[in-house]
């Protein structure tokens, strides 16, 4: 199975929600807030097909790629969990340089936030995408769904009503 960004920024997320999709159980597409979020992504650099690369290799796919310049583009509706966005575009960078192509960064744009996130690959950056390529292996592999882990994010995700469908507090469903 080869290892995607969204499994690595799942990792960073939700261990839960990691296992589920990569078990096949996937509600991206029930989503109004990842429908929003691809609309952003869509929409927000028009010129920007036209400029770059989309760029698919070892199970990733990186939509906007500057082969000029070696830079990642990835668009993302909030920075809530950044650091997820972050382990993303690494992994990305890992993969290019798995394929020969060195000295490659990120940028992830949040164009609602008019901000910019600059993703640079650092020193033990290799062992640490090892590691995280064999913990998701580790947790998708397992027989059972890891528990549910009560998070800030939840309310935004595509599993939310998954997740929470026989969960109550006190004498009220969530």
């Amino acid at each position: 199975m080869n290892i995607t960004g969204t499994h690595i920024a799942y990792l960073h997320t939700c261990h839960r929600k990691l296992w589920l999709f990569a078990n096949g159980i996937q509600m991206e597409h029930t989503s109004d807030i990842v429908a929003e979020g691809k609309l952003i992504g869509e929409t927000s650099y028009l010129d920007r097909a036209r400029k770059y690369t989309e760029l698919e290799l070892d199970g990733i796919k990186i939509d906007f790629y500057d082969a000029k310049n070696r830079v990642i583009h990835e668009v993302k509706k909030t920075d809530k969990v950044e650091q997820a966005h972050i382990a993303q575009v690494k992994y990305y960078l890992y993969v290019l340089q798995k394929n020969g192509i060195s000295d490659a960064s990120g940028l992830i744009e949040y164009p609602k936030m008019r901000q910019t996130q600059i993703v640079e690959w650092e020193e033990g950056d290799q062992s640490l995408m090892q590691g995280w390529v064999q913990e998701v292996k580790d947790l998708i592999s397992q027989k059972n769904c890891p528990p549910l882990e009560k998070k800030s994010i939840c309310r935004s995700c595509s599993y939310f009503d998954f997740c929470y469908a026989t969960e109550s507090v006190g004498n009220e469903l969530i």
